[in-house]
């Protein structure tokens, strides 16, 4: 089968690729993609090419296909999974699917794997660590966003507590605790915030530290503050750290000093990560969620509070599968809507530029439709291209009238008036 796809030929060599799929195995699966959404993680595998650690030598060779928070339809089923899966049936993935221990990963290490395609190949691997999930949600999009929002569980589920003179730890965030998300404004923290405050454990405080106005404001609007109290309970703050000259003065005041339980710190900055030091409350636990591309990368942290105070410093990286259940479950069920972190569109022609440019590329998450033509554009944009193209306008009638967000009722008006490849 013919198939397009951008993939990585060395570092900062992205290509949109036509090429021959090999005859699927029997224990391998044929997959359409319909929709991916690109993941800064994917700017720093292309950024770095094989001094990635999930990128394979000879990818020069072998160019690996990028993209790893992918959705679509089953074409062929393997002989091997016949009885389990059907043609038709919609699917996403667990991409860090550590098989026997290796970081090999679709959407970074595979010929034939991968999110920013239009077939992709889905080999043994993931079936073997039960990394492959049926989707039954109302949109590709949410399923593409499981992975992301599975990071933002994995992160709290993670985080652990501790009592003096015992040696077991409570896992999860503190239940009715503070909690804070610095530099988290961006997508993966509206992800994060959309969590933390529709889970069943949550925190009693939650603040949202950013430098970005724009991007709090636009926050502020999704997430109203007395509305989110009346309707969860938690009280909700968005905090502007870059308007003082002590922001951690700021931030722990709002605690009336007590300090945070929970800190996550989505910007690999090292004035950032001391502040995410700096507010923790005694036994307040410190993620460091946002991975450098730095290998020596450091920051100050306070150590006589990790001496006397018990806090403490961890960082995860991606989600489990069943972080990527629990995503995929709140979703369908209605319970949080991962659109939030949703800002551009655009076909798989505009993946390449997008994902090398990633960095410079104001908003939050980038959603590509892989059988789309289209260049990337922001959801705000659309109407300003309505004189062009009436199709913007009709598009863009819809996000309006869902609070600007992305929505299934606009995937489907997309899916059917753009182009086909």
């Amino acid at each position: 089968m013919q198939a397009k796809a951008v993939r990585l030929h060395a570092a900062m060599d992205l290509r949109l690729d036509e090429f021959e799929l090999p005859q699927i195995k029997d224990d391998e699966m044929l997959v359409k993609v319909v929709s991916d959404s690109i993941c800064m993680s994917t700017y720093k595998m292309a950024k770095l090419g094989v001094d990635h650690k999930r990128v394979h030598a000879d990818v020069a060779d072998h160019p690996a296909i990028t993209g790893h928070e992918f959705a679509g339809d089953i074409v062929e089923v393997g002989a091997k999974y016949k009885d389990l899966y059907k043609p038709g049936q919609k699917f996403t993935i667990q991409p860090a699917i550590n098989y026997k221990g290796s970081m090999d990963s679709p959407g970074y290490s595979y010929e034939f794997c991968g999110g920013d395609a239009t077939y992709c190949i889905l080999p043994h691997e993931i079936f073997d660590t039960n990394s492959f999930l049926v989707f039954n949600g109302e949109a590709y999009y949410q399923a593409s966003l499981a992975e992301p929002l599975s990071c933002s569980i994995g992160a709290l589920n993670a985080a652990y507590h501790t009592h003096m003179g015992v040696y077991t730890h409570d896992m999860g965030i503190k239940e009715g605790g503070n909690m804070a998300i610095m530099a988290g404004a961006g997508p993966m923290g509206l992800g994060c915030l959309t969590y933390a405050i529709h889970r069943d454990r949550k925190p009693g405080l939650l603040v949202v530290a950013d430098i970005n106005q724009e991007r709090l404001d636009r926050a502020a609007a999704l997430f109203p503050p007395e509305q989110t109290k009346a309707e969860t309970g938690v009280e909700l703050h968005f905090v502007n750290t870059g308007t003082t000259d002590d922001p951690v003065a700021l931030l722990r005041g709002i605690t009336d000093g007590k300090g945070y339980d929970d800190v996550l710190c989505y910007a690999p900055v090292a004035a950032v990560v001391t502040q995410s030091s700096l507010i923790l409350g005694r036994d307040g636990c410190l993620n460091f969620f946002a991975g450098p591309t730095d290998k020596n990368f450091s920051a100050p942290i306070n150590f006589y509070e990790v001496h006397y105070g018990s806090t403490h410093v961890m960082g995860t990286t991606g989600g489990n599968t069943s972080d990527m259940i629990e995503s995929l479950e709140l979703t369908a069920a209605g319970r949080m809507d991962p659109a939030v972190m949703v800002t551009h569109i655009g076909g798989l022609d505009a993946a390449a530029e997008t994902t090398c440019n990633l960095p410079k590329i104001p908003g939050g998450k980038k959603l590509i439709y892989t059988h789309i033509s289209m260049p990337l554009i922001a959801l705000d944009d659309l109407r300003s291209r309505e004189a062009e193209d009436p199709r913007y306008g009709e598009l863009a009638s819809i996000v309006e009238g869902n609070k600007g967000l992305w929505c299934p009722a606009a995937e489907r008006y997309l899916l059917s008036h753009w182009t086909q490849e």
